[in-house]
């Protein structure tokens, strides 16, 4: 091989003459020359992965790092998901105790679903997949996961917790408790012949036939809107349940509350009597949905109906 060069200061081109030894020998020098400069990087490397710095450690593999390095490695790993065990755990505790609660507002059995204790669970070895240990790697990205899926289900049930308070607020507020303690009503919710003058009338509520004195109680939790003598309705009380909802209870002996109170569930507001329009001592009861009247038995068989499922869920 013959190599020409040429320059302003040559008065003439010089050449030299490359032999296939001198080309040889030329390579083998520059491969050895790249050689010991990647035997220096990598022994570089590994003295800085043995020492504390994070970055460059995290760059080196665990089965290139000394034993001293791995041992930091693996201890500082433990450390971290340890953290994260920790964390899980208080998590833990919080979704069992919500869950509970959440249980006892849907009314599910505690014997049906204890979040204290494990589902069972199983099933065959499966040969076409054949089970494997878990690495580092792979327990800390399952560790992750659960975490994750641990705050999504809490974050849920707080959910689920906060729409069953709101309907079982909401069903305590429904006129769904019969308001006394008969067997039976005189006159339903409709049509029929007017007591006093026997033509066809319409009825806005339902009569429950009593004795004077005997307790009246809120059909459902409100407040008290109206407690006074109206011509037609005698001793007449009103309770507003919100949502629109007002409940009527006429014909009444005696009030024992007034306007402005609050009222519970079940509270015994007043008498029945024969006040009023009245052929004698009973209790009118009557819904209004929106200023309209409504049959009251639609709400009163509906709390039969929770009345049961309660206690059929206690047995």
């Amino acid at each position: 091989m013959q190599i020409i060069l040429m320059h302003t200061r040559f008065t003439q081109a010089k050449s030299v003459t490359l032999s296939s030894r001198h080309v040889i020998l030329g390579a083998l020098c520059f491969l050895t020359i790249i050689t010991v400069c990647a035997a220096m990087m990598a022994a570089l490397t590994l003295r800085l992965a043995s020492a504390d710095l994070p970055l460059l450690r995290d760059l080196v593999p665990a089965a290139a790092a000394s034993p001293v390095a791995k041992d930091r490695y693996l201890k500082e790993n433990l450390a971290a998901m340890a953290v994260k065990l920790g964390e899980m755990q208080a998590q833990l505790i919080r979704l069992d105790a919500l869950g509970e609660r959440v249980q006892g507002l849907a009314g599910v059995k505690p014997e049906e679903f204890n979040f204290k204790e494990l589902p069972a669970r199983g099933g065959p070895e499966v040969a076409s997949a054949p089970a494997h240990e878990l690495n580092m790697a792979e327990f800390q990205a399952a560790l992750d996961a659960m975490a994750k899926g641990v705050e999504q289900r809490s974050d849920y049930m707080n959910v689920v917790e906060t729409k069953l308070m709101g309907f079982k607020l909401q069903s305590k507020l429904l006129p769904t408790i019969q308001p006394v303690n008969v067997s039976y009503n005189a006159s339903g919710f409709g049509w029929r012949l007017d007591p006093f003058s026997g033509r066809s009338a319409f009825h806005e509520g339902i009569d429950f036939p009593g004795a004077t004195g005997t307790p009246i109680v809120a059909a459902a939790g409100g407040v008290v809107v109206a407690a006074e003598f109206h011509p037609q309705f005698g001793n007449m009380l009103e309770i507003d349940h919100g949502g629109e909802i007002m409940t009527r209870y006429a014909h009444t002996s005696r009030i024992y509350v007034k306007v402005g109170d609050i009222v519970k569930r079940g509270q015994h507001v007043a008498d029945i009597g024969s006040t009023g329009r009245s052929t004698g001592a009973h209790l009118h009861f009557e819904v209004h949905v929106k200023g309209v009247p409504q049959n009251p038995h639609k709400f009163l068989s509906a709390g039969a109906n929770q009345a049961n499922l309660a206690s059929l869920s206690q047995k």
